[in-house]
């Protein structure tokens, strides 16, 4: 694998770390649990190198994985027949002297590994260097220990040999237990159908289409799956092959490695599954109309606007109603939670105000509205100066008119006069008083729609502060939290293995350049 590679695979790590941190106690146990054990497993893989690629030979009871070990390492280390089911502990054979903290951090004991032997090999012993073989108990034993261990290993692995035979192939704990959610890491899995030699030649072709039909079925497309008979030997060269492909490739440990983030992201995708489409401003709107009718706002704007239009006394607002205030709280978070899965929904809630809380920030609020019913400024001026006129424009109208009545004797034309200049007193008095009522008309309109705005928009901050920003955090939290998610399954996936076309090794690479150099440079002499 190299450094860009390696680069990436500890990116996607750490996205998905985050996003674990970040989820926190909103994430099902389970969940929390499968994409803790993947960070750390692959945190902890990258951290010893990719220069071993580990397989393991898994499967059920009498599948024959411990006769294949011994084929495949040409030892007989691995415990075969009637030793074998009394043993939960993992069997290692390392083409390698370096791999002994890789196998401590797998977890097999020191008397079950063995260290392989070049002699063995002879001209091929390159073609395995690095390959740490592992024996795993069966994930079918009537003992719980032994599907314990199995459960524990599978994740560490770089390429999973999954052992069958031709009677429990189609079991269901196989597919169901196991195989099923491996979807995804089919760049990193191989299915060996052993004892092939106890079925008759014209059904071995039917019998591997079923096995490959039943992978189909459980996800699993384009996996190898390779015809094998420990007994006679037959397909065991084969399985070496794939086992050299993998050991030349390796990008096998990084193709395990982003199986494990693609899987472990995929089920983070599971508890956020979706954006909340969801606005802050289009859900205090909702809402804002319940909440004022709670408080008697709009009745108390009417009072003030009556007050400052009769001279009446300043109302109070009363304390905002419990259950309105409670029902508009579980509608905004039906709504805002609708697409959360439940821990996300608990945490929504644990985020925004309660009830009574809501209520008590709604009243505080409120007493900060200005209910003043004072009249218009010059209001108090108006009316004495309309009493005064009327009062004037009263007595001159009486004593203009007896002297025009001849009643008393004033001298003219000072009779008509006075008489006019009552009339216009009079005239002024009224318009006064008009002006006067117009104008506490006005400011009573006025001071109405004020209280209404300054109430709606204390209201509106209380459901902005106490409920919007809250949910507006848990939201994008969950936004983050998918998008790490993402960002974790980003990694594309290797091609099967085939065993068919292996893979150059880097040294096999610069051989082939250095030899298209000196033809190219031939050629040019020549021409």
């Amino acid at each position: 694998m190299n450094a860009s590679h390696d680069a990436t695979l500890r990116a996607r790590t750490e996205d998905l770390a985050e996003a674990l941190a970040l989820a926190g106690p909103r994430l099902d146990s389970v969940t929390a649990q499968r994409v803790q054990t993947a960070v750390d497993g692959v945190r902890q893989r990258l951290a010893l190198g990719v220069d071993h690629t580990v397989v393991a030979l898994a499967g059920g009871t009498g599948s024959g994985k411990s006769s294949l070990f011994n084929k495949i390492s040409r030892l007989s280390f691995a415990d075969v027949g009637v030793k074998r089911p009394t043993t939960a502990r993992v069997t290692a054979c390392s083409w390698s002297d370096a791999a002994e903290p890789l196998l401590d951090w797998i977890g097999v004991d020191r008397e079950r590994r063995i260290t392989h032997s070049e002699v063995l090999e002879g001209d091929g012993a390159g073609a395995m260097a690095g390959l740490v073989l592992l024996d795993l108990p069966d994930h079918d034993s009537v003992e719980p220990a032994h599907r314990e261990v199995v459960d524990r290993v599978l994740p560490l692995v770089d390429l999973l040999v999954w052992v069958v035979d031709p009677q429990k192939y189609a079991d269901d704990a196989l597919h169901s237990g196991y195989l099923r959610d491996q979807v995804g890491s089919e760049s990193s899995m191989v299915v060996v159908l052993n004892q092939v030699d106890t079925v008759p030649d014209t059904q071995r072709e039917n019998l591997v289409e079923d096995l490959e039909r039943l992978l189909a079925d459980d996800g699993l497309h384009d996996v190898l799956v390779q015809p094998v008979s420990t007994r006679t030997g037959e397909g065991v060269a084969r399985v070496r092959e794939v086992l050299e492909e993998a050991c030349a490739r390796r990008s096998v440990a990084a193709g395990r490695a982003a199986a494990e983030l693609d899987a472990a992201g995929k089920a983070l995708l599971t508890q956020t599954p979706a954006d909340v489409p969801w606005q802050l401003d289009t859900a205090v709107d909702r809402e804002l109309e319940p909440v004022v009718g709670a408080t008697g706002l709009d009745a108390v704007a009417n009072q003030v606007g009556a007050g400052v239009r009769n001279g009446y006394g300043m109302p109070e607002l009363p304390v905002p109603d419990r259950d309105t205030i409670a029902l508009a709280r579980a509608r905004w978070l039906t709504r805002a939670g609708a697409s959360l899965r439940p821990g996300w929904q608990r945490s929504l809630a644990e985020s925004a105000a309660s009830a009574d809380q809501l209520r008590a920030a709604v009243t505080t609020a409120l007493r900060g509205v200005d209910l003043d019913v004072s009249g218009p400024r010059h209001s108090r001026a108006l009316r004495r100066t309309a009493w005064v006129c009327l009062a004037l424009g009263v007595v001159l109208g009486v004593v203009g008119g007896l002297a025009l009545g001849d009643v008393i004797g004033i001298a003219d034309p000072w009779g008509p006069v006075l008489a006019v200049a009552g009339g216009v007193l009079l005239v002024a008095a009224v318009v006064l008083a008009v002006v006067r009522v117009v104008l506490r008309r006005r400011r009573a309109a006025r001071r109405r729609e004020e209280v209404r705005t300054q109430g709606r928009r204390a209201i509106r901050e209380v459901l902005v502060t106490r409920l919007g920003e809250p949910t507006q955090r848990v939201l994008v939290e969950h936004r983050q939290v998918r998008d790490y998610a993402l960002s974790a399954r980003e990694l594309p996936s290797a091609a099967p293995l085939t065993g068919s076309v292996r893979l150059p090794t880097g040294d096999e690479l610069a051989t082939s350049s250095t030899a298209r150099a000196e033809d190219g440079a031939r050629t040019d002499a020549t021409a």
